[in-house]
C-alpha cells in the first residue's frame, strides 16, 4: 500500500510547553485510523497540522509522498477535506451553496460537475435534495453535521480530517453519523483521520486506531490488536471496559455492540 501521510520527527511546542516531543507515523492509503488520548495529548494538534493549520516547530509531514512546507497553503487545504465538531457553515449560503463553495473555486466553468457533486454527497450524507435552498439556520444540529461532511467530501479529496465532528449531537443521530461515515468509507477508500475522545467510537469506526498520551504514541494498530493485546498501561486502562464486554470469562472473544466484527467470533 501506498502511503497518504507521513511524520517524521514532528515536534510541536508552544513557548516552553512541549505538546509533541517527537512524532514519526505512517499511514496507509484507504485507512480510516481513528484517534483518542486523554486531553492535551496532542491529537487534534497533529491533524491540523496536515493541512498546515497548525505548523510543526521540527521536522517534515508528507501528504502523498510531497513535503507540505513545499506546497501552497491555500491549495493543500482545497485538497483535503476538513470536518470539525458543531456548525460551520456559512450562515448566508444556502445547503447547495455551502456544499458546492470548494467544487466552484476548483471548477470554475463546470457547473454541471459541480451540481453532481453536490448531488452525489447529499444523497451520500442522507439529506433530501428539497434542502438545497434552506438556510443553516432552519436545519437541525444533525443536518448541519450533515452539510459540513458533505462540503468537506464534495471536491472529492484523497484525505478528509475529522475533528470529533460528531460530539455535539444527540445519541441517535450519533449514530447515524457514524454508520454514514463508514459507509462513505467503504465506498469511496479515501483515507481518513478521526479525532474522537470517545473509545468505543473509536474501535467502532477505525480500521486503525492511534493511541496518544502526552504527545506521544501509545499504540497504534487495528481494534482487535489493542482488544487482544494492549502494549502499555495506559491502553489498557483506556479499553478496560471493552474488554470486559467483549472477552467471556473463559477468554473467548464474542461479537458486540462496541467493537462489532472486529472480534472475529460470530454471534451468540
Amino acid at each position: 500500500m501506498n502511503t497518504a501521510i507521513e511524520f517524521r520527527h514532528v515536534r510541536k511546542t508552544y513557548g516552553d510547553t512541549v505538546v509533541i516531543p517527537d512524532l514519526n507515523l505512517k499511514i496507509e492509503t484507504g485507512e480510516f485510523v481513528t484517534i483518542i488520548g486523554s486531553s492535551g495529548c496532542g491529537k487534534t494538534t497533529a491533524l491540523k497540522m496536515i493541512n498546515g493549520l497548525y505548523e510543526p516547530t521540527d521536522g517534515d509531514i508528507l501528504v502523498n509522498g510531497e513535503n507540505i512546507k513545499e506546497k501552497d497553503m491555500i491549495m493543500l487545504r482545497r485538497g483535503i477535506g476538513y470536518a470539525i465538531q458543531g456548525s460551520v457553515l456559512f450562515p448566508n449560503m444556502t445547503v447547495e451553496q455551502n456544499i458546492s463553495y470548494v467544487p466552484s473555486l476548483l471548477n470554475k466553468k463546470d457547473r454541471k460537475k459541480t451540481a453532481q457533486a453536490v448531488d452525489k454527497w447529499m444523497e451520500m450524507v442522507g439529506l433530501d435534495f428539497s434542502m438545497k435552498e434552506r438556510y443553516p439556520s432552519e436545519l437541525s444540529g444533525g443536518q448541519q453535521q450533515r452539510v459540513g461532511i458533505a462540503r468537506a467530501l464534495a471536491a472529492s479529496p484523497d484525505i478528509l480530517l475529522m475533528d470529533e465532528p460528531f460530539g455535539a449531537v444527540d445519541a441517535i443521530t450519533r449514530e447515524q453519523l457514524q454508520s454514514e461515515i463508514k459507509t462513505i468509507h467503504q465506498k469511496t477508500g479515501i483515507t481518513i483521520l478521526f479525532v474522537t475522545h470517545d473509545i468505543e467510537e473509536a474501535l467502532k469506526l477505525g480500521t486503525k486506531v492511534l493511541v496518544m498520551d502526552r504527545g506521544e504514541i501509545q499504540q497504534y494498530g487495528t481494534p482487535k490488536e489493542l482488544l487482544q493485546d494492549p502494549k502499555t498501561g495506559f491502553v489498557e486502562r483506556l479499553v478496560e471496559k471493552q474488554r470486559r464486554m467483549c472477552f467471556l470469562p473463559e477468554g473467548n472473544l464474542k461479537d458486540c455492540e462496541y467493537c462489532g466484527a472486529v472480534c472475529g467470533s460470530p454471534k451468540e
